[in-house]
């Protein structure tokens, strides 16, 4: 009977060991499926990887190549332009006729204008013009008695607008009001006037003050003899 007890405990503790070494083995065979999914998921992190530089390599040359590219058909209509120009001034020479070559360049001239109005350029309006900062640069100012305050009285140099954006301001003289001024006495002065008159006066103090400086230097003179 005692044999029978100590039989069944070692059949116990064999079954108890059968029994840990499966769940060993059970618990192995997930951590097996987990580290296959986890380098399933790195090689899929790899390949995505590979595949987005692939792709920003493409799209930085193909970038680069419209940017290159991008006035190609600007640039073959200059250059049928540039054609007509090298054919007028040869007529011209041959010809020695500066009216040919006036009408030849009047001619390019219109057919460039065309071709920038048809790529969306075109010319701001200046002259006789309110002043509109966003598409005029004052860089001068003159008093008119005709023309309203503000306005624009000459045009140095043309701006335009390609497709409603401003890419160069045109450079515009400005109307500006006679500012008169009462002095005492009912003197009327004129703005310029003013400016001339304080002028004159800075310049008087500064003589007086010249003036007095070399009177008192005299006196000292004279008081360092006696």
């Amino acid at each position: 009977m005692f044999k029978d007890k100590n039989k069944n405990k070692q059949e116990d503790k064999a079954n108890d060991k059968e029994a840990d070494l499966g769940a060993l083995e059970a618990e192995l065979k997930v951590l097996r499926e987990e580290l296959s999914k986890k380098d399933d998921s790195q090689d899929r992190l790899l390949r995505l990887q590979a595949e987005f530089d692939n792709f920003r390599k493409r799209s930085i040359k193909e970038r680069q190549e419209f940017i290159k590219y991008a006035n190609e058909g600007l640039i073959i209509e200059l250059v049928g332009m540039l054609d007509n120009f090298e054919r007028s001034i040869k007529a011209a020479d041959q010809r020695q006729d500066f009216k040919l070559l006036h009408q030849g360049v009047d001619m390019i001239s219109k057919q460039l204008h065309k071709l920038l109005e048809e790529k969306g350029l075109r010319k701001i309006n200046s002259i006789g013009e309110k002043f509109d900062p966003n598409k005029h640069e004052a860089i001068e100012a003159a008093v008119s008695d005709e023309a309203e305050e503000g306005s624009i009285l000459e045009e140095f140099q043309p701006g335009y607008i390609l497709n409603n954006r401003v890419i160069r301001p045109a450079m515009v003289k400005v109307a500006k009001k006679l500012e008169v001024v009462e002095e005492e006495g009912g003197e009327q002065l004129s703005e310029e006037e003013k400016i001339e008159k304080q002028a004159e006066e800075h310049e008087d103090d500064e003589n007086i003050e010249e003036n007095n400086k070399q009177d008192k230097d005299i006196e000292e003179n004279k008081e360092e003899e006696q």
